[in-house]
């Protein structure tokens, strides 16, 4: 079990009911798995690595199944009924300035309005409706940043994957606003701009980038504070080597299987997700919420 930390965990209870080499038909549990922290340090202690830390989902774009869609409030809530979850979801930045939960440059895929997200004010998005990954129409609406990290207090870790355009100070602004360093990560794709994000605000978790042994040497010489970091290894397992360095520091270390990997689990079986766990990983983002749950409960029980 992780260290100094509330955790509740209600009827860890998944199903499975299918062959191993199968994709598994994992049922929710009856309430949900909530991750609660008072403070900055709280969330920091939970996520530093240790030996007995139990693996994170990190739920991709919030984690959207059928009848949920990507980056809404409702996919966030629904994932909490498979496991306790780092909620990765994506900002963007509209006209008038409003930082919304979106992940594309339009709305076209997502919602039932179109055009540039940028060319859009936030008061004209009131009336648009969320589309699931498979096109239909929910009676879900487009969530702000603010919405997210409210809805977020006492229930999960959100994990902030900021688009491109979008000002840090911006960002950083609405997390204190809300009060919500204590839950909060927020993810970075250089050294440079983790290192700003940790100027702006030193209490904030930053997911920053551990490309291979060189990039995590670079990461560990950035001067941010190990507490304040966890690791981006890439989408491809990275060398033993790079989880030894990050471990020593006390770093967990980031895996994404979205795509190949996810695909791979989804016609080989649970077992490339046990793998990826005992080869080190700590945090694994996923599009694939309810396997990866069941994957993490297995390496658990052995």
């Amino acid at each position: 079990m992780r260290h100094g930390l509330l955790i509740v965990f209600s009827v860890f209870l998944v199903i499975f009911a299918c062959k191993e080499r199968s994709h598994p038909e994992v049922s929710p549990a009856s309430t949900r798995h909530d991750l609660s922290f008072e403070t900055p340090q709280e969330l920091q202690e939970f996520l530093a690595w240790s030996p007995d830390s139990r693996p994170l989902i990190g739920a991709h774009r919030g984690g959207p199944m059928p009848g949920f869609p990507e980056n809404s409030i409702e996919a966030f809530e629904n994932g909490l009924y498979y496991a306790p979850l780092m909620i990765e979801c994506d900002v963007r930045q509209t006209k008038d300035g409003v930082l919304i939960m979106m992940h594309d440059e339009t709305l076209d895929r997502t919602t039932t309005g179109s055009g540039k997200v940028e060319e859009q004010t936030w008061e004209s998005m009131q009336d648009l409706f969320l589309t699931d990954n498979g096109g239909v129409i929910t009676n879900f609406r487009i969530p702000s940043l603010a919405d997210a990290l409210k809805w977020g207090r006492g229930k999960a870790i959100i994990e902030l994957d900021i688009k491109r355009g979008v000002p840090a100070e911006d960002v950083v602004a609405v997390i204190e606003a809300e009060s919500a360093a204590a839950y909060t990560v927020v993810i970075t794709y250089n050294l440079n701009a983790a290192m700003r994000y940790h100027r702006l605000n030193p209490d904030l978790v930053i997911s920053a980038p551990a490309s291979g042994i060189e990039g995590t040497e670079r990461l560990l010489n950035s001067g941010i504070p190990a507490k304040n970091i966890i690791a981006w290894t890439g989408v491809f397992e990275p060398p033993r080597e790079v989880y030894n360095m990050l471990h020593e520091k006390g770093i967990s270390a980031i895996l994404g299987t979205l795509g190949n990997l996810d695909r791979r689990a989804k016609t080989r079986g649970i077992s490339v997700y046990l793998n990826i766990l005992e080869n080190g990983a700590d945090i694994i983002a996923t599009d694939n919420v309810p396997m990866m749950a069941e994957a993490i409960n297995r390496f658990m029980e052995n």
